[in-house]
């Protein structure tokens, strides 16, 4: 797609920063004056806001627009009676989102049995919030690291109802509240989250019987990544260079093994027996039983681990092991610079993103920093169309652009999770892909357009374009192409894509459009999806 832009270095530095730091540019964004025009640091200033919104809190004190839309916003559930339920089909407040890990846990357990649509309700009700967030927050530097960070620290909510269950509390009380703070805090957030203990295994974890999913994606996902394993070199933990003076380049089986040891005994209180007729409670909060954890000697990342630490010692200093690496400095900063810059980043930037991260290792705001060494970096602005928007890219940055007042709906949300980008339903550990390939093939395009005309259309009901403000006149089609050009695109209008939108829409140049006649409505809409189909608005 990139080869396809005719100019692209025309379109301003604040369009390009905006679609990478937030979800887009409104046209009021630009009309305030975030531009290039005498005013060098605004992107600094604005940095300096995005990087500093207050702590996300139940209520949205913190944003209370997207507090109102959130409490306005209403899903519809449907089912026929079932066996110990009546039948059900009503439009629901989005009730899930801020409630404890206690009142949603009977959801995982099924008990009382209750239909799959209503097990499956919390991840359809965070998927809806993160709709309207994406599109309406005033914070949406965090918003998008938000996503990023769902996506690396990736549960499957679709599959498996418990996760499902533990979906509200996770992207509150987990990412959202540690997306631009310390990551080594943010580990153990993840890895005591219910979330994650039911999603890669590890409440089955036991002395003697050590599950390793979690150990194994902790080293070779969530921190030193997979160049960092380098068990097809070295079979023994002695041989891996600097292990033996307690620096290892990279890690081998065996330190997933004992480090899955360290993490026996982390589970949930999920009514499991602890022998006799003692059992634990079922709130699916996090806890820790000495009873399963494996208490002997134990050896990661080529440091020795005493037995019999106090309660949880071992698997805190697991963490610490892996936050502290610098493979995890290396690994975790591609993907920050892959998320914000391009595909394949430069290494002289990964480095630079990397010396912060290492420098900012025990500060609190230690992920914003290194956001704020990225997006300010000379890379940052220098390298264009290297990215390509994915369907929640695309549908929030088009609605922000066209402003469409969205609404998330039912067949809206189906219409993503049949675009590839699931919210919350990526089966594998690894979340959605963050490289172009996987969003350009034949049918992936035919779903993003789809995803533009019926938004432009309002299929879905999830709000109309409101073109009396942006075309109170009639005018000619080609100044109405041009004009949907200069609002989504951010930039002056190109003459090819002009030409090649009235040629498809088999208009003259010259052929009036009149707003407020169905059929001057009709094409102006289909215009707005046809200039969002262009390369230049689908790139980043």
């Amino acid at each position: 797609m990139g080869g396809a832009v005719p100019n692209p270095s025309s379109a301003p530095s604040a369009v390009i920063a905006l679609n990478r730091l937030a979800f887009g540019p409104r046209p009021s964004d630009l009309e305030a004056g975030i531009d290039d025009t005498g005013r060098p640091d605004w992107l600094a200033r604005w940095l300096d806001r995005q990087l500093s919104p207050p702590d996300p809190s139940p209520d949205e004190r913190d944003d209370p627009e997207v507090g109102r839309r959130l409490a306005a916003a209403k899903l519809r559930i449907r089912y026929p009676a079932g066996d110990g339920w009546s039948a059900v089909d009503e439009d629901r407040p989005l009730a899930c989102l801020g409630q404890p890990i206690e009142a949603l846990w009977p959801l995982a357990s099924n008990r009382p049995a209750v239909a799959g649509p209503e097990r499956q309700r919390p991840r359809l009700e965070v998927a809806a919030a993160t709709l309207i967030r994406a599109v309406h927050s005033r914070w949406q530097l965090r918003e998008v690291l938000v996503d990023f960070w769902h996506n690396h620290f990736n549960v499957n909510a679709a599959g498996e109802p418990a996760v499902a269950a533990a979906l509200p509390v996770y992207d509150r009380a987990v990412i959202r509240r540690h997306a631009l703070g310390n990551f080594r805090a943010f580990l153990e957030a993840v890895a005591t989250s219910s979330a994650m203990q039911v999603y890669l295994n590890n409440r089955s974890s036991r002395a003697g019987a050590a599950n390793e999913n979690y150990a194994r994606e902790l080293f070779e996902l969530h921190t030193l990544g997979r160049d960092a394993y380098l068990n097809a070199l070295y079979n023994r933990w002695r041989e891996v260079p600097g292990a033996l003076r307690g620096a290892p380049d990279g890690y081998i089986d065996q330190d997933v093994y004992e480090a899955a040891r360290a993490f026996t005994g982390w589970t949930l209180e999920d009514g499991a027996g602890l022998g006799g007729d003692a059992r634990l409670p079922v709130t699916g909060r996090f806890t820790y039983v000495e009873g399963w954890h494996d208490g002997y000697q134990k050896r990661v990342l080529g440091r020795e681990f005493d037995p019999f630490q106090s309660p949880m010692a071992d698997g805190h200093r697991v963490l610490d092991l892996v936050a502290d690496h610098p493979a995890t400095a290396r690994n975790l900063c591609t993907a920050l610079c892959r998320r914000l810059v391009a595909d394949d980043p430069p290494a002289g930037l990964v480095a630079l993103a990397a010396r912060v991260w290492t420098e900012s290792r025990s500060k609190p705001d230690q992920i914003a920093r290194v956001v704020r060494a990225i997006a300010l970096s000379p890379d940052f602005m220098r390298i264009r169309d290297a990215k390509v928007k994915r369907p929640l890219e695309l549908v929030a940055s088009f609605a922000r652009g066209a402003g469409i007042d969205l609404v998330p709906t039912n067949p809206l949300l189906g219409e993503l999770d049949g675009s590839g980008q699931r919210l919350f339903g990526w089966p594998a550990p690894t979340g959605h892909p963050d490289r172009m390939e996987a969003w350009l093939g034949a049918a992936a395009m035919r779903r993003r357009w789809s995803l533009l005309l019926g938004l432009a259309e309002n299929r879905w009901e999830t709000g109309a374009i409101d073109l009396a403000v942006r075309f109170p006149a009639p005018l000619p089609a080609a100044a109405a192409v041009d004009r949907w050009q200069g609002l989504l695109h951010g930039s002056e209008p190109e003459p090819v894509t002009t030409a090649a939108i009235l040629s498809g829409m088999g208009l003259a140049d010259d052929a009036m459009l009149t707003p407020g006649t169905k059929a001057g409505d009709d094409r102006l809409r289909r215009v707005a999806a046809f200039v969002a189909m262009a390369p230049r608005f689908n790139q980043r």
